[in-house]
C-alpha cells in the first residue's frame, strides 16, 4: 500500500514558520496573562521568552505584538466587548480571547501586516489551540471587524 506524503507522521509534526511560531508564543504570553497577571510585566515577558525553545532573539516579533497588545489593552478589549455578538466578555474562553486579543491588535495597529493574514492566522490558531465552534466564533467576530477598516485587506500599508 502505498503512503500519501500528506499522511505521513513527519507532516503531521512540521514545525511552524518564524512569524507562526512567533504568533503562538505572543498567544500564550496573553493566554498566560489572563489566568494569571504577573506583578512586574517587564520580568515576566522576559522570563516568558527566555524559555522558549529558541533564543529570545528569534521572538522579537511576538515581543512586539505583545507590547503592542499592552500599549493598546484598553481599546483592544472595547473593540472586542463591541464585536462579540451573544456573547460576554468574561464568558470568552480564554484562549480565545487571546487569539482575539492578538488578532485585533494586528489589524489596529500593525499597518504592515495585510488584514487578511492577521484574520486567517487567527483561525489557524484557533484550529490549533482551540475546538470547532472557536473557529467559527473567532472568524465571525473578525469578519465584522474588517468591513470597519478603512484599509485594502490583502495590502500592507507602507
Amino acid at each position: 500500500m502505498s503512503e500519501n506524503i500528506e499522511d505521513t507522521e513527519e507532516s503531521k509534526t512540521k514545525k511552524p514558520n518564524m512569524r507562526r511560531a512567533n504568533r503562538i508564543a505572543a498567544m500564550q504570553f496573553l493566554y498566560q496573562l489572563e489566568m494569571n497577571p504577573p506583578e512586574i510585566m517587564a520580568y515576566a515577558m522576559a522570563e516568558f521568552f527566555e524559555n522558549q525553545e529558541k533564543p529570545r532573539a528569534y521572538y522579537q516579533f511576538a515581543e512586539e505584538l505583545v507590547n503592542t497588545f499592552l500599549e493598546n489593552r484598553e481599546d483592544v478589549d472595547v473593540t472586542v466587548r463591541k464585536y462579540v455578538q451573544n456573547w460576554s466578555f468574561e464568558r470568552i474562553a480564554k484562549v480565545d480571547l487571546a487569539i482575539l486579543r492578538l488578532a485585533i491588535t494586528e489589524l489596529f495597529f500593525r499597518k504592515d501586516i495585510p488584514p487578511i493574514v492577521s484574520i486567517n492566522e487567527a483561525i489557524d490558531l484557533s484550529k490549533d489551540f482551540s475546538d470547532a465552534d472557536s473557529k467559527r466564533f473567532i472568524n465571525g467576530v473578525l469578519d465584522r471587524i474588517k468591513v470597519t477598516l478603512n484599509r485594502p485587506l490583502r495590502d500592507a500599508s507602507k
